[in-house]
């Protein structure tokens, strides 16, 4: 009889319980829209951007939040992030809680507050890691400049092209008036949340 070395079998594979025979595929909703492309996003962005125009901020939102592409390509998500930093944009300050609780309020809304929120930090993020209004392919590397104790500053400097300091701006005020409106547990959803816009 040979003998069986019991410290390489992987039990978890045995157990019907673990984590490691758990379907991946639950996770997902089964009603994911079908994948978009970035044609798809380009004509979603005319269309809000004649709702912004016709004067209906509130449709506005509405419709780039309902539409958003959880499924759709790269490309896709990124022509529809700035869509909806566009309309951010346009909403002027004090119309925002109004806008916000239109848009919240009745079925899916919390779906809308949540989607809103996803779109919030990926516009911070792409904020920070492109230093500004920079695309990643034009911004220069950096190197640590020393402040004479000791100490190093490494941080992009933002001199004559505008606009990130702004955005960043608005991006901060909308998640102060979501937070206000829905509480923490849209944050929590959001961090958790495996689909991603």
């Amino acid at each position: 009889m040979a003998q069986l070395n019991y410290r390489t079998i992987n039990i978890d594979v045995l157990d019907p319980e673990s984590s490691a025979n758990f379907p991946m595929d639950t996770l997902l909703p089964s009603t994911l829209p079908e994948p978009t492309t970035s044609g798809g996003a380009a004509s979603v962005a005319q269309q809000v951007r004649q709702m912004l125009r016709g004067g209906d901020p509130e449709g506005a939102l509405s419709h780039v939040l309902d539409t958003a592409p959880l499924s759709g390509d790269a490309q896709a998500k990124e022509v529809h992030l700035a869509t909806v930093i566009e309309v951010l944009q346009g909403i002027r300050q004090g119309e925002m809680l109004k806008v916000l609780e239109g848009v919240i309020a009745g079925e899916g809304g919390t779906e809308r507050a949540d989607c809103l929120m996803k779109y919030i930090y990926k516009g911070m993020a792409v904020q920070s890691s492109t230093g500004g209004t920079q695309s990643p392919s034009s911004r220069k590397t950096l190197s640590p400049q020393g402040t004479g104790s000791g100490f190093t500053q490494v941080q992009s400097r933002n001199f004559g092209e505008g606009g990130g300091g702004q955005q960043m701006s608005v991006l901060l005020s909308w998640h102060e008036k979501l937070v206000e409106l829905t509480g923490h547990g849209t944050i929590v959803r959001v961090l958790t949340d495996r689909r991603t816009v």
